[in-house]
């Protein structure tokens, strides 16, 4: 089980590392890498056609087309995330106006960890160890918020 994240612009990097903590929790193993479907088409298309993981998370603001590049450049289930900025609702939109047969599934603005949550209830459909692991985590969330 593996995940590629690829950020937009190193500056995504704080996003990036909420999806690290949750999968550093789960034991997932991961990539981070930077490629801007606008400055390093050829770099992105590269990295996608290459990488042997399960599931991609695409981090990116602005114009936000990075996880539909993904999108267009696989088969396997991509996650975007869109980055706050000046203007919020580009990179919203950007994500989840995606042309009919290249989807791309969105999470909340800055929600690294929620594409990461995503990410993980994915791989545990097919995986009964990990199903467990995340009966644990809501059980704990849940707990937490009562003890308030």
């Amino acid at each position: 089980m593996k995940v590629q994240i690829i950020m937009g612009s190193s500056s995504d990097m704080p996003i990036a590392e909420k999806a690290k903590a949750i999968f550093d929790g789960f034991g997932i193993t991961y990539d981070i890498t930077v490629a801007s479907a606008h400055r390093t088409p050829d770099l992105l298309k590269n990295i996608v056609g290459k990488s042997d993981s399960d599931i991609f998370i695409g981090i990116a603001g602005l114009s936000a087309a990075l996880p539909g590049a993904i999108a267009a450049h696989t088969i396997k289930p991509v996650i975007g995330v869109p980055v706050s900025g000046k203007v919020n609702l580009d990179a919203i939109l950007s994500i989840v106006q995606m042309p009919p047969g290249i989807p791309v599934g969105a999470v909340g603005l800055d929600r690294g960890d929620n594409a990461a949550l995503l990410a993980v209830e994915i791989l545990a459909v097919n995986n009964a160890k990990l199903e467990k692991k995340l009966i644990r985590y809501r059980k704990k969330m849940r707990q937490k918020t009562a003890s308030k």
